[in-house]
């Protein structure tokens, strides 16, 4: 908790004209800047802070998070330098958005062991293993679909080509079929309401110019199916 609370202490403080700007708008009628909530913010904040407090393990949450870190700051620049979205502050990338990435994965982690739950034989959703098989090969080889075609205007970038390989890679080689499936649910589920807020605020910006396209909301989904891979392969080989 105090880590959480220190990390959006640090953000704040560091980029104090961006929290300003989240939370102060001009008044249509006076012209005057005002304070007002915003509300989704503040919700997705607060449902990260709720989801990371559930059966934290600070050992394996420093891994997630680092994941997190590493492959946010990955991502952030191959998206930022191939301009297929731009940050209004045309930071490229901004520092001030890694550590959502590791916030957010945390959270992930904790809605893909909700939807474990609720998904087990006993369940309120009870899904076989087979059925997670068959929603695997329809969920990830049509979200990579996507994602070629979002990106075709950067297919001769170095960089492009690398994404789309490690995704391929990652896809073609499936280890655990329902917890790649939960994972890819429960980010896709998050990444909505934060690319909602990111796009409809304008604090980031697609080239596509939608609030927010279909693919950066699986994306999220992706990222955190490809970070949970990096985990799991170097566990096991520092545990041989």
């Amino acid at each position: 908790m105090a880590a959480y609370l220190a990390v959006m202490c640090l953000v704040t403080w560091l980029w104090w004209p961006l929290a300003r700007d989240a939370f102060i708008v001009n008044d249509g009628w006076s012209g005057e800047r005002r304070w007002h909530p915003d509300w989704l913010l503040t919700g997705n904040f607060l449902a990260m802070f709720l989801l990371i407090m559930a059966k934290a393990d600070l050992r394996a949450d420093f891994i997630i998070a680092l994941a997190g870190l590493a492959g946010g700051l990955a991502i952030e620049c191959w998206g930022t330098q191939t301009n297929f979205w731009i940050y209004y502050t045309s930071e490229r990338p901004p520092l001030w958005i890694l550590p959502a990435w590791s916030v957010s994965s945390l959270a992930i982690d904790r809605l893909a062991r909700l939807l474990d739950w609720a998904t087990c034989k006993n369940g309120l959703l009870a899904i076989s293993e087979r059925g997670f098989r068959v929603l695997y090969w329809i969920l990830l080889p049509g979200f990579y679909l996507l994602l070629a075609r979002f990106v075709a205007p950067s297919w001769h970038k170095p960089l492009t080509w690398l994404a789309m390989t490690l995704c391929a890679l990652v896809i073609i080689s499936p280890v655990n079929y329902r917890w790649a499936v939960l994972t890819f649910l429960g980010g896709s589920a998050l990444g909505y309401f934060l690319e909602r807020w990111g796009t409809t605020r304008a604090c980031w910006t697609y080239y596509t110019h939608q609030t927010p396209p279909l693919v950066a909301v699986l994306a999220h989904g992706m990222a955190c199916v490809i970070f949970w891979r990096a985990r799991k392969l170097i566990l096991d080989r520092s545990s041989v």
